[in-house]
This record gives C-alpha cells, sequence and structure tokens, in this order.
C-alpha cells in the first residue's frame, strides 16, 4: 500500500472533536432513525451545494462512467451520490441499536445468498468483497450478528478516540475489525483458520497495483486480495448491502463467486480473480450509481505511458 503523510496529532483537539461527536450523537439518538436520516439527506445537499472540490470530482467520475448520460442527470447522480454517503454515517450509529437476532429481519432482506453462505457454513475459509457502495458496514454486521464469525480490514481512523468508539460500535455483534492500530490476528491467521475474511474492494492501490477495468477505465487495484485467495485456496464472494428507498432498510445480496477451480487453469490467475470481482463491483454499481460513492479517487493512479486523455 502506498504510504501518506500523517499530520501531527492533538492530544487536545483529538480529544475535543471526539466529545463533540459523541453529543452530537446523544442528541441524534433521542429522534427515530428515519428522521435522522431526513437530517442527513438535507446535510448532503448542503454539502453538494457548497463543497465545490468533491462536487466536481464526483461530476468527473460520472461524466466519465456514463458518457451518455445528460448533465441533469448526472448532476441528480451526484448529489444523491453524497446524501447516501451522510446517511451512511447516520446508518453505523444507529445500527447496533436496531439490528439483533430478534430484529434484522425487519431491516435486511437477504437475496439467493444460499450459494455464498456455503463456504461460511462449512468454515473452510472464504474472502467476501464489496465497494465503496450502499451500506458497506450492513454486510459484515448482518452475517456477525447471525453467528458467523466475520474480520474485515479496515484503516483505522486518524482520531484515536474516534476510532476507539467506532470500532466498539461496529464490533457489537461479533464482527472484528482488522485495523492498522494494535491488531494481533492477521488476514493469514484468519484463512488458516477458515475464517471469513472482509475488504472494500474499490480502493486505489496506487502505481504498484494491477490495472483491471472498471467502468471502461483502467483502475489500480490491489494484488493482495487475488494472492490470499489463491495462496489459501478459498472462494471470493462479492456481495452488496443495498438502500431500500430512503429508510432504514436494505436488500443484500450477492453478484458472483470466484471458485478456486475456476482461476486454477487460467493464464494469469492472479489478472483473472482480480478483473472478474472488479466486474462484479461493476455489476451492482449499474443496477443503482446513486448508492457508489462517486466522491470516491478510484482512477487516481493511471498506467504508464497512458495518454492523459485516454477515455
Amino acid at each position: 500500500m502506498t504510504s501518506r503523510t500523517m499530520k501531527p496529532s492533538s492530544p487536545v483537539l483529538d480529544w475535543t472533536t471526539y466529545l463533540a461527536a459523541r453529543w452530537a450523537a446523544m442528541m441524534l439518538g433521542l429522534f427515530p432513525v428515519n428522521a435522522n436520516l431526513r437530517t442527513a439527506r438535507a446535510f448532503g445537499s448542503l454539502l453538494w451545494a457548497v463543497d465545490y472540490k468533491h462536487r466536481r470530482r464526483a461530476l468527473d467520475n460520472l461524466s466519465r462512467s456514463f458518457p451518455q448520460w445528460s448533465r441533469p442527470e448526472i448532476q441528480r447522480v451526484g448529489q444523491r451520490s453524497i446524501q447516501h454517503f451522510c446517511e451512511l454515517v447516520m446508518d453505523v450509529l444507529f445500527t447496533p441499536r436496531v439490528i439483533n437476532l430478534e430484529s434484522w429481519h425487519r431491516y435486511v432482506h437477504l437475496h439467493e445468498v444460499g450459494e455464498a453462505l456455503q463456504p461460511m457454513l462449512q468454515e473452510r475459509g472464504a474472502i467476501l468483497l464489496t465497494g465503496h457502495y450502499g451500506n458497506w458496514e450492513i454486510l459484515g454486521y448482518t452475517l456477525a450478528t447471525l453467528g458467523f464469525r466475520t474480520y474485515s480490514v479496515a484503516r483505522p481512523i486518524d482520531n484515536p478516540y474516534i476510532d476507539s468508539w467506532l470500532l466498539d460500535v461496529r464490533e457489537k455483534h461479533g464482527q472484528i475489525i482488522l485495523s492498522k492500530r494494535g491488531v494481533t490476528t492477521t488476514a493469514q491467521d484468519v484463512l488458516r483458520r477458515g475464517g471469513v475474511l472482509g475488504f472494500i474492494a474499490d480502493q486505489n492501490a496506487g502505481p504498484k497495483g494491477l490495472f483491471v477495468p472498471f467502468f471502461g477505465r483502467l483502475a489500480s487495484t490491489y494484488k493482495s486480495i487475488g494472492l490470499l485467495a489463491m495462496q489459501y485456496r478459498v472462494p471470493v464472494i462479492i456481495g452488496y448491502a443495498r438502500r431500500r428507498g430512503d429508510r432504514f432498510d436494505f436488500d443484500v445480496g450477492f453478484t458472483d463467486i470466484i471458485q478456486p477451480e475456476q482461476w486454477q487453469d487460467q493464464t494469469d490467475p492472479l489478472y483473472y480473480i482480480t478483473a472478474r470481482y472488479t466486474r462484479a463491483i461493476e455489476t451492482f454499481v449499474r443496477e443503482d450509481p446513486t448508492q457508489y460513492l462517486w466522491i470516491h479517487r478510484r482512477w487516481k493512479t493511471r498506467p504508464k505511458g497512458e495518454p492523459p486523455t485516454q477515455p
């Protein structure tokens, strides 16, 4: 992974920010989740209006990914995408309050998940992938609530107090977050023991990544997912949690399952796995593009020798 410059940490500022976040969460907790989602959408509309930098990035990504769309359609999808992101922040706070073993089926609707759950039930190891789409937290959280011991790889938040608080929230019902801060369990340990290892798999991997097609453009993608699958011969399962309407209500499904026997005879197994799961992510994004995080810098790194204007 590429390194990034870290800003010097200020304990006083971190603590103040943490207290403000906890106070805001407490105030929001006085209202029903769907009322707070309306507030989140309103805040998203405000961000869309005033945040020129991210609005421009979203419009550029959308216009390149959907060149046939009109300008008003691109703007509509871009604005709704920002609203979805603000809704996701609200979801994270409320998920432990409303989803448990007795209530999960009121908010999460599973669609043809039998084949995907089979390797998890057999405890023979699996890699579970999703993208910056819908509510990517709900996927692992629901599986953990149902009793599947899932591990998710995540980068820690720079503010250690907020990071610790949100880790507690995300691990409420058994999901384990493998962040860089204080982790003793590794991805290799999880797969070696037959566990389920989760990734958000549409991150920009920098100049050392593997370039595969995503919405008609080459996107730098991490090699580690494919290499882990090949090393431990585990299936790669690509799924999503898509919001239904404008409420705390989700469809959970899977678009592809890549089995070891499907890549073992390929000329380039690593490229095959990486390109195929990236295509699976594109498939569910196309089903509702408003739920993708279009401000995400997915195509930041370009291949060497690519002309600047190459489509």
